[in-house]
């Protein structure tokens, strides 16, 4: 682990033992307030920090090497996440969000991304993939209305890669075709398959629509 993320893990108690060490210099009289005034000023950093921005740089390695109960155990060190600056607070529910699909809690999935659709993120990405994933829960749910207007808003922000791409026009392309509005149906086929999905889910998928699409009027 690196000097930085050893700081970041620990800066709490830190800033705690630095409060405490300037007071025990003040009360033994060996300093004033103004020479042991940094140690106070660091500890002010570090608590601030801590509470207002949280630990989620943490996350990235054991995140890469699918160490999902460590990131869980990294997000439990955020006690109070309302007080986290807002596109660290719409990370954090953003990955809450994603932990909770890999456990198959769709309800509380859904909560948390909803938590971070509503607070926005400073990489427009990150919120395209936020409002996919609703989408897609939407769609599972049955409530076609609400899935569409999220998976329009995920085309609009931007989804970060091509193969989520193509997920978001399929079903694009499922909603018209179930309207029976053929042409935009197929238009956004078109646009799926120029994506060039490699995923065998996506490409059996696209398979499947093109035994039906080409014998459409429109």
């Amino acid at each position: 682990m690196g000097f930085y993320n050893i700081i970041i893990k620990y800066r709490f108690w830190l800033s705690l033992v630095a409060v405490a060490a300037g007071l025990g210099l003040e009360l033994s009289g060996l300093a004033g307030f103004w020479p042991v005034f940094p140690l106070y000023f660091i500890a002010l950093i570090g608590i601030a920090s801590h509470f207002f921005i949280g630990p989620l740089r943490l996350i990235q390695a054991p995140m890469e090497a699918g160490d999902m109960a460590e990131v869980e155990r990294i997000l439990s060190t955020i006690w109070f996440p309302q007080l986290l600056y807002t596109p660290v607070r719409s990370t954090y529910y953003t990955i809450k969000g994603n932990l909770a699909m890999a456990n198959q809690d769709f309800d509380t999935a859904e909560k948390h991304l909803k938590r971070s659709s509503e607070l926005g993120s400073a990489m427009p990405e990150a919120e395209g993939a936020n409002k996919l994933q609703l989408g897609m829960m939407s769609m599972q749910k049955g409530d076609t209305k609400q899935g569409e207007a999220y998976i329009r808003a995920a085309i609009r922000a931007g989804i970060p890669d091509k193969e989520s791409e193509a997920v978001a026009f399929l079903s694009m392309c499922q909603i018209f075709m179930n309207k029976r509005e053929f042409r935009a149906a197929k238009d956004y086929f078109r646009k799926a398959k120029a994506c060039k999905p490699t995923t065998k889910q996506v490409i059996d998928q696209i398979k499947e629509i093109e035994k039906y699409i080409s014998r459409m009027p429109g």
